[in-house]
């Protein structure tokens, strides 16, 4: 499904996040990326999501070479990939309601099409059947991030990495500011998703109870030089 193979990237030229790295995860594979903070995982599941150009090293995804990263990758591409980031409020517009946030990734590409299926009425159903299954009630979809608490805006940015249907799940730290209670939530939600779709999921974190009860190989992750 994805394979990084000897992979070079940072933000500046001098100093370099990650260098010569390589991970591979299998169709429907669960694999977990376990190391301390400010080692670089973040900086892979960036790459490994198509946000972040490498600086040397091939990324394949489904066995074809990545040639485009961000707004310039093929919106087919994009969306098999689907990411949450480990602070929702940094990855959440706060002008849109909750409703909207989930609906983003069909209407960034120009209409409400997108594999969501059929037009505006199908998106709004496929938006109410992912916030039913994260546990965001109707009253909760009309509300913005300010309005509501870290877990619930957590749940809505899960709802939103899946809304499309990606075939490989990032998830950078999902569960760092959350309690045990919505941390075991989101973790089921993620597990039936990869059931019912067959989808694979990078976990990149720092405990390594929760991913090797999450997946079903755990990668020590090295600190960059």
């Amino acid at each position: 499904m994805l394979e990084l193979d000897r992979v070079t990237a940072g933000y500046d030229r001098r100093v370099p996040v990650i260098t010569g790295l390589s991970l591979a995860v299998a169709d429907g594979e669960a694999v977990g990326l376990l190391g301390p903070s400010g080692c670089g995982k973040s900086t892979l599941a960036r790459v490994a999501a198509l946000l972040h150009r490498p600086w040397s090293g091939t990324v394949r995804l489904e066995g074809e070479p990545v040639r485009d990263f961000r707004f310039r990758a093929p919106r087919e591409r994009r969306t098999r990939v689907g990411v949450v980031f480990q602070q929702p409020r940094l990855a959440a517009d706060p002008r849109l309601t909750l409703r909207d946030l989930i609906a983003e990734p069909a209407r960034a590409g120009g209409d409400a099409r997108g594999r969501a299926g059929g037009a505006g009425a199908a998106l709004g159903d496929r938006v109410g059947e992912l916030a039913d299954a994260v546990g965001l009630g109707p009253a909760l979809l009309g509300r913005r991030p300010h309005e509501v608490s870290d877990g619930q805006l957590q749940r809505a940015c899960l709802a939103r990495a899946l809304l499309l249907r990606p075939r490989l799940l990032i998830c950078d730290e999902m569960t760092a500011m959350l309690d045990a209670s919505t941390t075991a939530a989101l973790v089921a939600l993620v597990e039936d998703y990869r059931r019912e779709h067959g989808a694979a999921l990078l976990a990149v974190g720092h405990d390594r109870v929760l991913l090797r009860r999450w997946c079903e190989r755990v990668v020590d992750f090295p600190a960059a030089p």
